[in-house]
């Protein structure tokens, strides 16, 4: 790895992001205000709980006040939407968030749509979309917003920089798009049919990488001294690939060989090395994501009760 790529620490951004909301919950705690948290998990999908008890955790660390609702598999959408609207009328309760992914017969754009905007923490709802594109406060989406505050609170540049982001999911690709350009840096968003991409990436100042394949942006494809954002989380438990990615990388080797997989972003760990700085997987975007849901649900809190939003 060259000594010039710098690690952009994500779980270090996070802690101090953590750190910064709960010194926001102590000083409306003295206003007489906790703000509130529900999490609707519905059935039992493994990683979805270890998730959720994650985000429930840390609302106790922080002050914040959370409730788990927890409906079986066998819920029907007409079930979930009264859930909702019980939620969106209770003074508690600041931030909505149900976990995906949903049971297949349940209708998850619908659901989405019926969480109140003011209490939509995962800012998926279309009003908060369009409060992200015209820039009024509002709630954004998680992963972007700690994409944002990776590179600002690194004092990375962002303001007339050439951003590339690859993927253009409703979850993350084009809210960082949008971050992005309202930050006043100059936005391509690429995707599967974008032609010639390679030439399109190596003129990007900063990368952002959100499109769910290992691996998938190679040293090719990278403009040296560039910001590299990896947004992948992706689970590799072929053998020959894992060396392929880290060879000679005695450390992922031996996790390989104890959990039979390790953890690989969009960007091929060859090019971090020409990089200027990036982040890591795991440790970097990924760390951020339950820190931004805190901060969201404290922003949630203010707007709702009209306060200053910092």
């Amino acid at each position: 790895m060259s000594s010039g790529a710098r690690i952009l620490d994500g779980i270090a951004i996070a802690a101090s992001i953590k750190a910064e909301v709960g010194a926001e919950v102590k000083a409306l705690a003295a206003k007489g205000i906790v703000p509130g948290l529900a999490v609707i998990l519905v059935g039992h999908v493994p990683a979805s709980e270890i998730y959720v008890r994650s985000k429930v955790k840390t609302c106790g660390e922080l002050g914040i006040f959370s409730e788990m609702l927890t409906p079986p598999e066998t819920i029907t959408t007409e079930e979930m939407l009264a859930l909702v609207a019980e939620l969106n009328v209770r003074e508690d309760i600041d931030g909505i968030l149900i976990q995906l992914p949903l049971p297949k017969h349940v209708d998850t754009r619908r659901l989405l749509e019926a969480v109140s905007p003011d209490k939509d923490v995962d800012g998926f709802h279309p009003i908060n979309a369009g409060r992200l594109q015209s820039g009024q406060p509002g709630l954004a989406p998680c992963t972007p917003a700690g994409i944002l505050e990776i590179l600002k609170r690194s004092n990375l540049p962002i303001a007339g920089q050439n951003a590339v982001v690859v993927g253009r999911s409703d979850i993350v690709g084009k809210p960082a798009a949008m971050m992005l350009l309202n930050a006043s840096a100059t936005v391509t968003i690429c995707h599967s049919k974008t032609k010639d991409l390679a030439k399109i990436t190596r003129e990007a100042d900063l990368l952002v990488a959100a499109i769910g394949q290992p691996g998938f942006v190679t040293a090719e494809m990278v403009k040296p001294g560039a910001t590299l954002i990896d947004v992948g989380i992706n689970r590799v438990t072929d053998a020959a690939e894992v060396e392929g990615f880290f060879p000679g990388d005695a450390g992922r080797v031996a996790t390989f060989a104890k959990r039979g997989s390790v953890v690989v972003g969009d960007i091929h760990p060859a090019a971090f090395a020409l990089s200027g700085a990036y982040t890591p997987v795991p440790g970097g975007v990924g760390a951020l994501t339950i820190a931004m849901l805190m901060a969201n649900t404290v922003t949630a809190a203010k707007l709702r009760r009209g306060l200053p939003v910092k």
